[in-house]
């Protein structure tokens, strides 16, 4: 039980320590997260589109 009890108490002090980003920095990245990864699925969805012709067009 003492050592869950030392588990929590080290947690505490140990998130006391992260530094958590502002609001401002917070929308920044996630905005770009949303716009890299609708980019990226787009780019795999016309990929995958022109990878299923050449495959039907061998077949």
């Amino acid at each position: 039980m003492n050592r869950i009890k030392n588990f929590f108490s080290d947690v505490s002090v140990e998130m006391k320590k992260v530094s958590w980003p502002k609001w401002d920095e917070l929308k920044g990245s996630t905005w770009v997260v949303v716009s890299f990864s609708i980019i990226i699925s787009a780019f795999l969805f016309f990929i995958d589109r022109i990878l299923s012709s050449v495959m039907q067009v061998i077949l």
